[in-house]
């Protein structure tokens, strides 16, 4: 096992459709670059959360309210049983720690192995032994305890399985920040000293690696630190890191040296640790997950260095069949070299379409067989699938329900399929999915509109290959990233979207798409900006769109082509971890 070198933490990941084990973007992403790092022989080793009873079951009720369930699993069906017990101390208890192995392989027979923390162990008490039940769920004790065991744990368990050579430790997201913890520790063990010291510090920093996702608050994890300090005693008071340091932290460490000065803002804002923080100050290498991410992560985070490596997907795993099947024949080795996708350019038209109306028909079979609302296959089919969630302005297509249902009547039948959850505990996210359900029976007979419920790894793969448009509408500038857009690139799917996260990259009007908001002057906090960006949609969809789609449909094909020529042979994740490789890995 010493042939590894690289440690990927992350909270949630989507390794296998039927393993609940992820709740969206960042655990699809974290599932993909698993894959690439596999297919390109990566040296990786990966640490997540067991989650035995999953994120969520959506269920809509007649009024469209969201109702979670557990998603519960058969964990021996998909995973090994290691035989390793780790300890983390939570509060002054013992809590054993066990792993269960999964292999990811790639194309090549590479494989890279997953490790599944999980504390539902007899000798833990009730409490601890749920610990790794439920994916963000609970309130902040059992969030920082789920922490501790991920990122404490997750060390601890690597060398107990015999990872001893690893030099680079990839943090995807905060969750796992408490790991520079014990590698502090280990530094110091390693040189005979009873608490850490500056080179320690410097040691663990060019070890780490810290990807941030979101410039959303609620994305980055705070803890009191009165809650830090029972949860972590006796060993990891972080009110004075006794244990760690034998010293203040704050004013002593931090306080006497300038390069060390922005570290005080971890322990002084409000008294909170900050988990982004903490990755922020013990990471050699940081970065956002697109080009305009990293400038709006440089703006939150004064002081730091942060490049950016824009997300990607994989594009074997998102391809549906039909395009499989036409990529097959055409670009022999496209799985092992992306990049070769650029030749879709030269695809006949007439192949195209017929392989796009075979993802769509796919689409259409489940979408009526769950609904019963008999969608055509004629009519163009507007896809929105994400995060329910207010920033994220799902609602934003339906604005001017009169308009939208005139432009459906005039310029060409509109249909209309919705997907995505709201956390349990996010109230608003679940409104905008009820306004969206009840307006069903408004927007008939012009417009029919599904909203999918539950939606999941398998209908993100039948959606964004099945629909004609993409459409992705954030209040810029919190959409980091977003691959939902680059899924459907791949299948020749264009993107209607507002300009933030990766489509600032890929947007080129009327090739790869079109933008939504771009001439309106107001500022993205006004009021009025919301009415702006939705005339621009109701614009587009009106003069440019619908038009193209039925009076111009080689034109429309076109622009498919131009979709995986130009995007889908850049947004995967094969470009993605070959970045990491060389700007983070091998640094």
């Amino acid at each position: 096992m010493n042939d590894r070198a690289i440690a990927y933490f992350s909270m949630e990941i989507a390794v296998e459709p039927g393993m609940p084990t992820y709740a969206g973007g960042l655990g699809i992403l974290a599932g993909d670059t698993v894959r690439s790092a596999a297919d390109m022989k990566v040296p990786m080793v990966v640490v997540t959360l067991l989650h035995r009873k999953g994120y969520l079951v959506q269920r809509l009720d007649a009024s469209g309210w969201q109702r979670e369930e557990p998603a519960e699993w058969m964990v021996e069906n998909f995973l090994e049983e290691r035989p390793e017990r780790v300890q983390v101390n939570i509060k002054g208890r013992s809590v054993q720690v066990r792993s269960w192995k999964r292999d990811v392989k790639g194309i090549v027979g590479f494989s890279v192995p997953v490790f599944f923390l999980d504390t539902d162990l007899p000798e833990n008490s009730e409490w601890d032994r749920t610990l790794t039940h439920f994916l963000y769920g609970g309130e902040q004790l059992y969030r920082l305890c789920q922490e501790v065991v991920l990122g404490i744990g997750g060390v601890r368990m690597l060398r107990a399985l015999g990872y001893q050579n690893l030099t680079r430790f990839h943090l995807n997201e905060g969750h796992a920040s408490l790991l520079t913890l014990e590698l502090l520790q280990e530094e110091s063990k390693k040189a005979g000293r009873a608490c850490a010291n500056h080179d320690d510090i410097q040691a663990v920093r060019q070890k780490c690696i810290f990807t941030t996702h979101t410039p959303v608050p609620a994305g980055h994890d705070q803890f009191p630190m009165s809650l830090v300090s029972q949860v972590l005693r006796p060993s990891r008071d972080l009110l004075d890191l006794k244990d760690l340091f034998c010293v203040d932290l704050v004013n002593h460490v931090f306080g006497k040296n300038e390069e060390f000065s922005t570290m005080k803002n971890l322990m002084e804002s409000a008294n909170m640790l900050n988990m982004t923080y903490l990755a922020l100050n013990l990471s050699h290498y940081v970065n956002g997950v697109a080009k305009k991410h990293g400038e709006v992560a440089r703006l939150m985070f004064g002081g730091y260095t942060i490049d950016a490596i824009t997300n990607g997907i994989h594009a074997a795993t998102w391809s549906s069949p039909p395009f499989q099947d036409l990529f097959d024949r055409h670009f022999p080795g496209w799985r092992q070299d992306n990049f070769s996708l650029r030749y879709a350019h030269g695809l006949r038209l007439p192949d195209l379409w017929d392989t796009h109306l075979a993802a769509k028909q796919r689409l259409l079979d489940f979408v009526n067989q769950q609904t019963n609302e008999g969608l055509d296959r004629d009519a163009l089919t507007i896809g929105f699938a994400r995060r329910a969630t207010l920033y994220k302005r799902s609602d934003l297509l339906l604005h001017d329900v009169e308009r939208l249902k005139s432009i459906s009547r005039q310029a060409g039948s509109i249909q209309i399929i919705y997907g995505g959850k709201a956390h349990p505990n996010d109230h608003a996210g679940k409104e905008v999915i009820q306004r969206i359900v009840q307006m069903r029976d408004s927007l008939k007979p012009d417009i029919k509109l599904v909203y999918l419920e539950n939606y999941d790894f398998e209908q993100a793969k039948l959606l964004t290959a099945g629909v004609d448009l993409w459409l992705n509408t954030p209040q810029p500038p919190l959409e980091a990233s977003g691959t939902s857009g680059m899924k459907a690139a791949l299948n020749g799917v264009p993107s209607l979207s507002i300009l933030d996260g990766w489509w600032i990259e890929g947007w080129i009007e009327g090739e790869t798409g079109w933008a939504i908001g771009e001439s309106c002057d107001l500022d993205y906090a006004h009021p009025d900006r919301a009415a702006c960006d939705a005339r621009s949609l109701y614009d587009k969809l009106e003069h440019v769109v619908l038009p193209m789609f039925y009076h111009d449909r080689n034109g429309f094909i076109d622009v498919m082509r131009h979709c995986i020529s130009l995007n889908g042979s850049f947004f995967n994740t094969q470009r993605m971890v070959l970045q990491y490789v060389l700007k983070a890995y091998l640094e």
